[in-house]
C-alpha cells in the first residue's frame, strides 16, 4: 500500500513534495485527489499527482485532509497534465491548474445546494380554503399557486418572480401547505432557450466517405487523427454530428471545440438540436457557476459531450471516443500565458494517450495538418463542393490605389462595394463587412510637427475610440483622453489616420441612412449574452448589413448573405512574421466563405493596396492546394514548420539595458548547449513590439527537427541563468505568433 503522496501546490515552484498518507487517509486519498498539506509555515492546498512506497527524503510532514469526496483530476488527464508540462516547458503546477477550470479550482467538488420549495399534496387546501387565503393572505396564495402550476421551485427563485419575501414560504411551511428542503442546484446556461430537435441529413458521397473515414478511426484507430477538408459551406459540421451520434450509440463521449465564442451560440443550437440534454457547454462568457456546474455534469456522466473554446480540450468526458477541433487552423487555440500549449496538437496527443479519435476539420487546413496529412501521418478526407451543389462564391480584388486616384483621395469604401450594397438592400438580402481592427482610427497624428499619440507602456500607437471619445491601447488597455492640441507643438489640427471597425459603421451609417446596422465587436460586445443576440437579429433578418472583426469571419451559416466586403484585406499581410501569407489567405478564404450560403450565388469583394499578392491572388481562386504548394516550398528552404519546430525565448523587464544583457547572456549560453543537435539558433534581438505593458522585450529562436532536441537545453539554460531583479525569461514551444 502506498505511503507517500507527491504533492503539486497551487504555488509554482516547478516541483513535486513528498507527504506521509495518516492511516485514516489511505481508502479516499487517490491520483488526483484535491488536499490541505503543511507547507513552510502555512498550510497550502495541491493535487496528488503520484503515490509511492518510499521517499528519499528522511522526514516528511503528513497530509491534512483530503479535500472533497472524488479526485477533481482523473489518471488519463493527469497524465496529459505531465506531458503538458513537459512539452511546453511549463511547470508542472501550471499544467495541472490548466486542465482544470478556475471555476471548479476555487469552488471544489460539488454542486451549489439550494432551498427547494415543493407544496405537500395530502395538505392542500380545497377552493373554499384558497378564496380565504387569497382575501387574507394573497402573497402566500400566490405563492401556493405557481407551485401547484410548477410542482416546485428553488425558493430563492420563487420569491424573486413573485416579489415576496422568504417569510411568506415559511408561514406556508408552519402551516403544513409546503416543505422546505434542500437539494442540488444546477445552473442551465440555456434554460430559457428551445431547441426544435433534427434528424440525420442526407449525405452527399464525398460526406459519406469522410464519415466512413471518422467511424473507422473510431473503431480501429487506423487512422488515429482525420484531417477534413472541406470548402465552405460543404456540410463539415453534419459529418461531426453522425460521427458523435456513432460514438454515443457505442456508449462513448465527445470532445468539441470551437476557436472563438462567437461561434459556441450556433454550434450549441445544432448540438442541442441534435442531442438535447446531453451537452455541455464550456466557455468563459458563462457565469461562474454555469462553468463549475457544466464541468461537473461532464464529470458525473451527466453530459456526455463537452463544447467549448480551447480549455474544453481537458473536460473529463468519460469513454472518450472523440475529439473534434472545428477550424483546426485557428491561431486562438494557442494559449498566450504558461503552459503555452496549441489546443489542437493537445488534442491530437491526448487522442494517442486515451487511444480516441481525432478529427480536424477546416475549410483552410494549418500547413503543419496538411503536411501531416500528405505524408501519411494522418488520414485525409475532401469534401471539395458545397451541399447540393450550391456555388462558391464570386470573388472581385478592388484596387484601392485606382479607387484612390479616381476619387483624388484614400477613401474607406469603394464605388464598386457601395454599389453592390445598394443591391442586396433593394433585394432584401444580407452583406457582411469584414475589417480585423477596432476602433474608429488607428491613429492621431499632428500635421504640423507629426507628433503621434503613442502608448507610455508600449511601442505601439494609441487607437482612437470615438464612440466615447477616448485613445485606447490595444496591447495593455491603457485609456488616455484626447488632447485638445498636440503635446508637442500645441496646434489644434490634429490628423485622425487609418480606419477601424467603428468609422466603418460611420461610414455606412451615412451612406446607408435606412439601412439596419450592427457592429460586432469585442467593443460592441461586452454582455454575456451579447453574442447570441446579435447573430439572432441577424438570422431572423432584422438587421441588413453586420460589421465585424474577425469572430464574423468564420463558421457562421447565414443563407440570406450573399454579399462580403473586405474592407482592407492588406491588414495582417506585411506583419514580420512567416505566418503572414498563411493568415492571410486563410482569413480571406474563410471569410468569403459566409457568402452564398443559400440559394442565391455570393458575392465577395476584396479591396486591397497589394492586389497581385500571392495569398491574396490563391484566395480569389479559392485555391488552398496551390498556395499551400508554393508556401511549403518557401518554408522548407528556410526551415521554418512544419519542417522543424519553432521555440521562441522572450526575456523581458523593465529596465531595456538589463533585459538586452541577459538576453545576450542565455543566447551565447543556448549556442553552446545546443551544440550539435541539428538546431538553427537566431541571436537575442528586440522583438517586433519591443515594449508591452512597459516591459521592454528581446527574442531568441530556436528551430530544430524536434521539440525533444531543443527543449531539454533550453530548460537547463534557463534554470542556470543568474536573472537580474526584474527581468524574466518565458519559453513558447511551436510558437504561433512572432510579435
Amino acid at each position: 500500500m502506498p505511503r507517500i503522496a507527491k504533492v503539486v501546490v497551487d504555488i509554482a515552484l516547478d516541483r513535486e513534495f513528498d507527504y506521509l498518507i495518516p492511516d485514516h487517509l489511505h481508502d479516499g486519498l487517490r491520483l488526483g485527489s484535491r488536499v490541505l498539506v503543511p507547507f513552510g509555515r502555512s498550510e497550502s492546498r495541491g493535487y496528488v499527482v503520484g503515490l509511492a512506497s518510499e521517499s528519499a527524503f528522511p522526514s516528511l510532514k503528513t497530509v491534512k485532509q483530503v479535500i472533497g469526496p472524488k479526485p477533481l483530476v482523473d489518471e488519463p488527464v493527469l497524465a496529459l497534465a505531465r506531458w503538458l508540462g513537459a512539452y511546453y516547458a511549463a511547470p508542472v503546477e501550471h499544467a495541472i491548474r490548466a486542465v482544470l477550470p478556475g471555476a471548479v479550482r476555487r469552488a471544489g467538488a460539488g454542486f451549489k445546494e439550494q432551498l427547494f420549495v415543493s407544496p405537500v399534496a395530502e395538505a392542500a387546501p380545497d377552493e373554499a380554503a384558497l378564496a380565504l387565503l387569497e382575501k387574507r393572505c394573497p402573497k402566500q396564495a400566490a405563492v401556493l399557486a405557481a407551485l401547484r402550476r410548477d410542482g416546485g421551485r428553488p425558493m430563492a427563485e420563487l420569491t424573486r418572480e413573485l416579489g415576496t419575501g422568504a417569510a411568506v414560504v415559511r408561514a406556508l411551511a408552519e402551516k403544513g401547505f409546503v416543505r422546505i428542503g434542500r437539494e442540488t442546484a444546477e445552473r442551465d446556461p440555456f434554460a430559457r432557450q428551445v431547441f426544435l430537435p433534427t434528424d440525420p441529413l442526407a449525405l452527399m458521397p464525398e460526406q459519406r466517405a469522410a464519415l466512413d473515414l471518422t467511424r473507422r478511426a473510431i473503431e480501429t484507430r487506423s487512422p488515429p487523427v482525420v484531417l477534413l477538408y472541406g470548402v465552405t459551406g460543404s456540410g463539415k459540421t453534419e459529418v461531426y454530428l453522425q460521427a458523435i451520434a456513432h460514438v454515443l450509440d457505442g456508449g462513448g463521449g465527445a470532445i468539441v471545440l470551437v476557436p472563438e465564442i462567437s461561434l459556441t451560440p450556433q454550434t450549441v443550437e445544432r448540438f442541442k438540436s441534435r442531442f438535447g440534454d446531453n451537452i455541455a457547454v464550456l466557455h468563459s462568457h458563462l457565469s461562474e457557476g454555469e462553468r463549475h456546474d457544466e464541468w461537473h455534469r461532464v464529470r458525473e456522466g451527466k453530459a456526455r459531450i463537452a463544447i467549448g473554446a480551447r480549455s474544453a480540450v481537458f473536460a473529463p468526458v468519460r469513454k472518450l471516443g472523440l475529439i473534434v477541433v472545428d477550424e483546426e487552423h485557428e491561431p486562438t487555440y494557442k494559449q498566450d500565458e504558461s503552459p503555452r500549449y496549441n489546443a489542437r496538437d493537445v488534442a491530437v496527443m491526448r487522442g494517442h494517450m486515451q487511444a480516441c479519435a481525432v478529427l480536424l476539420a477546416s475549410a483552410t487546413p494549418a500547413l503543419e495538418s496538411y503536411f501531416n496529412a500528405k505524408r501519411g501521418k494522418y488520414g485525409l478526407a475532401v469534401l471539395p463542393r458545397r451541399v447540393d451543389n450550391r456555388t462558391m462564391p464570386v470573388m472581385r480584388i478592388v484596387d484601392m490605389r485606382l479607387e484612390a486616384e479616381r476619387v483624388g483621395r484614400p477613401t474607406v469604401l469603394s464605388g464598386d462595394l457601395i454599389e453592390a450594397i445598394h443591391r442586396r438592400i433593394d433585394r432584401a438580402e444580407q452583406t457582411m463587412l469584414f475589417l480585423n481592427r477596432r476602433g474608429y482610427s488607428t491613429a492621431l497624428i499632428c500635421r504640423k510637427c507629426g507628433y503621434v499619440a503613442q502608448c507610455h507602456q508600449c511601442s505601439v500607437s494609441l487607437t482612437y475610440h470615438k464612440s466615447v471619445d477616448q485613445l485606447h491601447c490595444h496591447m495593455c488597455g491603457a485609456v488616455k483622453s484626447v488632447p485638445g492640441a498636440c503635446p508637442e507643438c500645441r496646434d489644434p489640427a490634429f490628423k485622425y489616420t487609418g480606419v477601424g471597425t467603428q468609422r466603418v459603421e460611420s461610414v455606412i451609417a451615412k451612406v446607408f441612412p435606412h439601412a439596419r446596422i450592427r457592429r460586432m465587436d469585442s467593443d460592441a460586445v461586452t454582455r454575456k449574452d451579447a453574442y447570441r443576440e446579435i447573430l439572432g437579429d441577424f438570422k431572423s433578418g432584422r438587421i441588413d448589413i453586420l460589421i465585424g472583426t474577425q469572430m464574423i469571419a468564420k463558421g457562421l451559416h447565414f443563407p440570406n448573405v450573399t454579399l462580403i466586403g473586405v474592407v482592407y484585406a492588406d491588414l495582417g499581410l506585411h506583419l514580420p512574421d512567416f505566418r503572414a501569407s498563411e493568415r492571410t489567405f486563410q482569413l480571406l478564404t474563410q471569410v468569403a466563405g459566409r457568402a452564398g450560403r443559400g440559394e442565391v450565388q455570393g458575392e465577395v469583394i476584396v479591396q486591397t493596396y497589394t492586389p497581385f499578392n500571392t495569398a491574396i491572388q490563391a484566395a480569389r481562386r479559392l485555391d488552398y492546394e496551390g498556395f499551400c504548394d508554393q508556401e511549403l516550398e518557401f518554408r522548407r528552404e528556410l526551415n521554418y514548420p512544419p519542417f522543424t519546430h519553432l521555440v521562441c525565448l522572450t526575456v523581458k523587464g523593465a529596465s531595456e539595458e538589463k533585459v538586452a544583457f541577459s538576453a545576450r547572456a542565455l543566447s551565447k549560453a543556448l549556442e553552446s548547449a545546443l551544440a550539435g543537435n541539428r538546431v538553427f539558433l537566431s541571436g537575442a534581438t528586440p522583438a517586433p513590439l519591443a515594449r508591452i505593458k512597459g516591459a521592454y522585450r528581446y527574442q531568441i529562436m530556436v528551430r530544430g527537427p524536434s521539440v525533444r532536441a531543443i527543449t531539454p537545453a533550453v530548460n537547463q539554460a534557463v534554470k542556470a541563468s543568474k536573472w537580474p531583479a526584474g527581468v524574466s525569461c518565458s519559453v513558447d514551444v511551436d510558437a504561433f505568433s512572432l510579435l
